[in-house]
C-alpha cells in the first residue's frame, strides 16, 4: 500500500521537484548531447532506473514488488508508456515547431491536471482553483514570450496538437499515479523500467543504437538521469500523494520563471521587466491556490 507522507514533507518534495524541473534550461546551455533524442531517452531512462532502484533497496521496499499482482504491474507499465509519451512527443514537436509554442503547449499539463482531477479523482473544481490555473498559466506566457505575443503564430498547428496529446498525457500519468496504490520509490522504478523498453523500440524503428562516447555525452546523461528526470519524478509523485492535485498542479508554474532567473543568474542573460510581472502572476497564483490547502484524507 502507498503510504501518505506529512503535508509538509510533501510540501518540500515539490519545492525540490520544481526547482531540478527549473534548472534544465540551464543545464542544457551548460552541456549538450551528440546523441539524437531517441538514444538520448534510452540511456537516461537506464540511469534514472538505476537510481531509483538503489533508492529502493536502501528503502528495503525493493521485495514488495513481487507482491504486486499482475493486473497491478500492467497498470504501472501502462503509466510508465504515458510519461514516455509525453517524452517522445514533446521532442517531436520541438524539432518540427516553433520552440517558444512548443513551450507554452507543453505548461498546458497542470491545466489538464486540474481538469481530469474533476473526472478522475472527482475533485471539486471551484472558482478560486480556475484563476489560480488562469494567472499562472498568463504569467508562464508572459516569462517565455518575454511580453512579446507577436512571436505566437501557431502556425504548425498540426505539429502542436500533437504536442499537446503528450501534454494530455503527462497530466493523465500524474492524475492516475494518484490513484495507484502502491510505494511511491516502487512505482517510479517500474515506469522508467518501461521507458527503457519503449525508448528502445522507438531508438530500433526511428534512429540506430549508438554508444555514448564523450565526457559530454555521459555527464549529460547522469545528471539528467539521476537528478533531472529520476529523483525529480519521484519526488513529484511523492508530492502528489498529501494533496488534492488540482491545487498542487498551479504550483508547477514556478518552474520557467524561476528557470528564467538561474539564466540570468548563471549565464548574465538581460533582467526584463517583464519577468517580474510573470513572476507576479505566478506567486498571485500560487497564494490563491494555497488558500485552504488541506491534507488528503
Amino acid at each position: 500500500m502507498r503510504k501518505y507522507i506529512n503535508s509538509k514533507i510533501a510540501v518540500i518534495y515539490i519545492a525540490l521537484c520544481i526547482i531540478l524541473w527549473s534548472l534544465i534550461p540551464t543545464f542544457v546551455k551548460i552541456t549538450h548531447s551528440n546523441l539524437d533524442h531517441y538514444s538520448y531517452l534510452f540511456y537516461s531512462s537506464i540511469v534514472s532506473f538505476l537510481s531509483i532502484f538503489f533508492i529502493a533497496i536502501y528503502e528495503k521496499s525493493f521485495k514488495q514488488i513481487f507482491e504486486y499482482s499482475k493486473m497491478m504491474i500492467f497498470v504501472l507499465f501502462i503509466l510508465g508508456f504515458l510519461d514516455f509519451l509525453y517524452y517522445l512527443l514533446l521532442y517531436f514537436g520541438y524539432k518540427k515547431a516553433n520552440g517558444l509554442e512548443v513551450l507554452v503547449i507543453q505548461y498546458m499539463w497542470p491545466i489538464f491536471i486540474a481538469i481530469l482531477s474533476v473526472f478522475i479523482l472527482k475533485e471539486t473544481f471551484t472558482i478560486r482553483k480556475f484563476f489560480s490555473i488562469v494567472f499562472g498559466f498568463f504569467g508562464v506566457v508572459l516569462v517565455i514570450t518575454k511580453g512579446d505575443f507577436s512571436t505566437l503564430n501557431f502556425s504548425q498547428i498540426d505539429v502542436l496538437f500533437i504536442v499537446m496529446i503528450g501534454t494530455i498525457s503527462f497530466a493523465l500519468f500524474s492524475v492516475l499515479s494518484k490513484k495507484v496504490r502502491v510505494n511511491a520509490t516502487n512505482a517510479v522504478m517500474i515506469y522508467f523500467f518501461s521507458a527503457i523498453i519503449y525508448s528502445s523500440i522507438s531508438v530500433f524503428n526511428y534512429s540506430s543504437f549508438s554508444f555514448p562516447t564523450s565526457y559530454v555525452d555521459w555527464f549529460s546523461i547522469l545528471i539528467n538521469g539521476i537528478f533531472l528526470n529520476g529523483i525529480s519524478y519521484l519526488f513529484w509523485i511523492k508530492g502528489l500523494t498529501a494533496f488534492d492535485a488540482s491545487k498542487v498542479a498551479p504550483f508547477i508554474f514556478i518552474t520557467p520563471v524561476l528557470a528564467a532567473f538561474f539564466l540570468i543568474l548563471f549565464f548574465d542573460e538581460p533582467v526584463l521587466q517583464i519577468y517580474f510581472v510573470g513572476l507576479f502572476f505566478v506567486i498571485l497564483s500560487g497564494l490563491i491556490s494555497s488558500l485552504k490547502l488541506k491534507k488528503r484524507a
